[in-house]
């Protein structure tokens, strides 16, 4: 028989939401809230293993007697609090996001922008093609996973996921000021002189493919990567005895990548280099 823990009872606390009474668990952010109100709330640099960075400002609200829009990923929640998610203010604010990444760098790989850009009614085209914020190849330095950093919003989850939020490896950093700001490992050399381990777990926080496993790279570059054949199956990593979950993506029978569930109590969606990247000997049949 599964025993699911209760953990430790949280006090609700009331306030409004869009006009309606709603209660949530003390500490719970606004996202938090909103989500549990079924009301869908864009962003992009929130993550849920991660503490909150508040560097996208897509998911920001509005809230009764603040003098700004405010972050729903990190504020928290108070009591008698009044916040209104889809306000003219807050539309337009998310609008002007949304054009100023889209129109900077290359969100074609990142999950639900083209229906965030459509619904927001964002035209990213109106700032020019002058607009781009950088104009580079894809990094592929290694067997495991490719660098493409004209993807790269700055939300800097790669960094926390890196640094003493999770690994401690610090391989990742940013570099440069303003406009030449950019994710670099120490002195922006190859991925195989850095100080990375190769876990991965950058490339399962980051939110626009500007990370990516290298067989999804070359899959897209083919044209043959298709999400919508592929299956996933989550199993016990077989390398040691910790227990780590992994998920198999897998597509004509191929395992096409490796994530982790996040909701995991053993790895909260972390892996080392062989449960992220060590399959290729479930599929050869040599």
């Amino acid at each position: 028989m599964t025993v699911t823990p209760l953990g430790i009872p949280r006090r609700l606390l009331e306030f409004t939401l869009d006009g309606e009474p709603v209660r949530a668990p003390e500490g719970s952010t606004i996202l938090d809230a909103c989500r549990a109100a079924g009301k869908d709330v864009p962003t992009l640099c929130e993550g849920d293993t991660l503490r909150p960075k508040n560097a996208c400002r897509v998911c920001v609200v509005e809230v009764e007697g603040a003098r700004t829009l405010v972050p729903a990923c990190s504020r928290k929640a108070e009591p008698g609090m009044e916040v209104r998610t889809d306000t003219e203010r807050a539309r337009h604010s998310r609008k002007v996001v949304l054009e100023l990444l889209a129109s900077s760098v290359d969100l074609s790989t990142t999950p639900r922008v083209a229906e965030w850009l459509k619904e927001y009614e964002a035209k990213p085209d109106r700032f020019g093609p002058d607009a781009a914020r950088l104009n580079e190849e894809p990094k592929v330095d290694n067997d495991l996973y490719v660098r493409d950093y004209d993807k790269c919003i700055l939300c800097y989850k790669c960094v926390d996921a890196c640094g003493d939020q999770w690994q401690n490896s610090f391989a990742i950093s940013v570099a440069g000021r303003g406009f030449d700001a950019r994710i670099s490992v120490e002195h922006d050399g190859p991925l195989t002189e850095s100080a990375c381990v190769y876990c991965g777990n950058c490339i399962e926080v980051c939110p626009t493919g500007a990370l990516s496993f290298k067989s999804e790279f070359d899959m897209r570059a083919a044209g043959t990567w298709d999400e919508s054949r592929q299956t996933e199956t989550t199993t016990v990593c077989a390398y040691c005895g910790v227990g780590c979950n992994l998920t198999l993506h897998v597509q004509d029978n191929e395992i096409v990548k490796v994530t982790s569930p996040h909701d995991n109590p053993v790895t909260h969606g972390n892996l080392c280099i062989k449960g992220r990247f060590g399959y290729q000997h479930v599929q050869n049949r040599g």
